[in-house]
């Protein structure tokens, strides 16, 4: 009997995962991301030094949400030290909102997380970290990692200045060119959150950070719109192949003094693709001789890793808060 093709077999295979992945952009389900996760099917060019990736690699499902059991719970607890406020022991609040943009099809929604004491001390004003969520996420998704729980925490315990958190809802999966996610983001929400809330409406008081797909944005707009921001955190990051040509022409472009802070990790079980695509970011950044914090922990590309290392996100975001 004559053995069936291996591609056909290939290609029942691929059919059987498309069956089982989320259809649709807002599929919360899982993170299907992509090292380099712009780049054209079938494109061969390495630009920039950028290591060469398999073009052929199908989708696979890279996170593994949390039990939706799980709970967050913070290494610090909520106790304000001693002659501090009793509204920090309340802990902070997380609203809802969205804005409408000709450039969207639909609305941009995001979370706002509104620190401890921030209604009982109206004159106070306070830094502001947009944080992005992975790919077939959403903006629950940071809020389910437990950010506003540890920064609670952390603010209680006076390990961190109180400061602000926006998570704004990527709709799409593709490149910045493509997706005007970041143009409105830059643009529209950030303007806007300048004008809701008490913040602090300068670079050095502003921070971006994501993880895979949305530590691609944070680089993206981080180092395109450096005026706007002063810290860049890439947690597990997934670069845009269609920014790998263009990242030391951006770094080259910021004037030294205004150079973001940068931190990056990644789990040392990542797949290999992400984690050539972080190497790469890394190695960039110090043959350029950029100053920047990087981590290889233990863990995969997982939001039990991610959840891990939530305070250690938020200290460093506030260490100069």
């Amino acid at each position: 009997m004559k053995r069936p093709s291996v591609w056909i077999l290939l290609l029942f295979l691929a059919l059987g995962i498309a069956a089982c992945l989320p259809h649709g952009s807002d599929a919360p389900s899982s993170d299907v991301s992509f090292a380099l996760a712009d780049r054209p099917a079938g494109d061969p060019t390495i630009t920039a030094g950028m290591p060469e990736l398999a073009d052929t690699t199908p989708p696979v499902l890279l996170a593994t949400p949390s039990p939706a059991s799980a709970t967050f719970t913070p290494t610090l607890a909520l106790s304000p030290t001693p002659g501090a406020p009793a509204c920090l022991s309340q802990g902070g609040q997380v609203r809802r909102d969205y804005l409408l943009d000709k450039r969207l099809s639909k609305p941009l929604e995001y979370l706002v997380y509104l620190p401890p004491c921030y209604q009982q001390q109206p004159e106070r004003r306070y830094p502001v970290l947009y944080l992005i969520h992975g790919q077939s996420f959403t903006h629950e998704q940071w809020d389910r990692l437990g950010a506003d729980e540890a920064a609670d925490a952390l603010i209680a315990a006076g390990r961190v200045a109180p400061f602000i958190i926006v998570m704004p809802r990527d709709r799409l999966w593709t490149s910045p060119r493509d997706d005007p996610f970041g143009d409105v983001l830059a643009d529209r929400l950030v303007p806007d959150i300048d004008a809701s809330y008490r913040s602090l409406p300068d670079r050095a008081f502003r921070a971006i950070g994501g993880l895979s797909r949305g530590a691609g944005w944070a680089v993206h707009l981080g180092l395109t719109r450096w005026d706007l921001f002063g810290a860049i955190g890439a947690h597990s990051p997934v670069v845009f192949w269609s920014d790998s040509s263009q990242v030391r022409v951006w770094l080259k472009d910021i004037p030294p003094e205004s150079l973001p802070r940068f931190y990056l990790d990644i789990g040392e079980k990542d797949r290999p693709e992400i984690l050539e695509s972080a190497t790469w970011f890394e190695s960039v950044l110090t043959e350029e001789g950029i100053a920047h914090e990087w981590h290889l922990f233990p863990g995969y590309h997982e939001e039990d890793y991610w959840q891990a290392h939530v305070e250690d996100y938020l200290r460093w975001y506030a260490a100069e808060w």
